[in-house]
């Protein structure tokens, strides 16, 4: 008799769990009706926000794919390892801001200037967006696969940012 309560217990706990998830999710849409919906916004300290692409298998969608890169940390203020002004603004940039340095071919004379650049994680699959401000010269020895990135972006990533090189996809958001 007691065996037959504690199953009883256990159904209802379970149905408890399984009716509340529903209710949590019920009004909201579903990630995989729109590939944007499907990142999961966090919110940072000091205003910063990342997006979480889910892990492979916790859904049944697909977690976003872009290409392969090299992600380095890098400073954009006057003075850091960064080198002069941006090139597509001509200014410098605080480390707060959610910026990166392409690699020559991929910053395309200019074309990405300001545009957002989604680059996710290949340790986590954390995701964040972060605007195109300048270009790592690749005739200059910047390697041709280098996203080159605030100290921001890696905080938003949730890395420390002085990682060295940290494997990423990235594609335009």
């Amino acid at each position: 008799m007691v065996k037959a309560r504690i199953v009883v217990l256990v159904a209802v706990l379970a149905l408890l769990q399984v009716s509340s998830a529903v209710a949590r999710r019920h009004g909201k849409p579903d990630p995989c009706d729109d590939a944007d919906a499907a990142d999961i916004i966090n919110d940072l300290p000091g205003g910063l926000r990342h997006k979480k692409t889910p892990r492979t298998g916790s859904h049944h969608c697909t977690p976003h794919t872009g290409t392969p890169a090299v992600m380095t940390v890098n400073g954009f203020k006057r003075g850091e390892s960064g080198g002069g002004p941006s090139a597509c603004d001509g200014h410098f940039h605080g480390d707060d801001e959610l910026i990166v340095a392409l690699s020559t071919e991929w910053y395309a004379h200019g074309r990405r200037c300001h545009r957002r650049i989604r680059i996710t994680s290949a340790h986590h699959g954390r995701t964040v967006e972060a605007r195109v401000v300048d270009e790592c010269d690749s005739s200059r020895g910047c390697r041709h696969n280098i996203v080159d990135s605030s100290p921001a972006v890696g905080k938003a990533l949730g890395l420390h940012t002085d990682i060295g090189e940290v494997p990423v996809t990235w594609s335009d958001a």
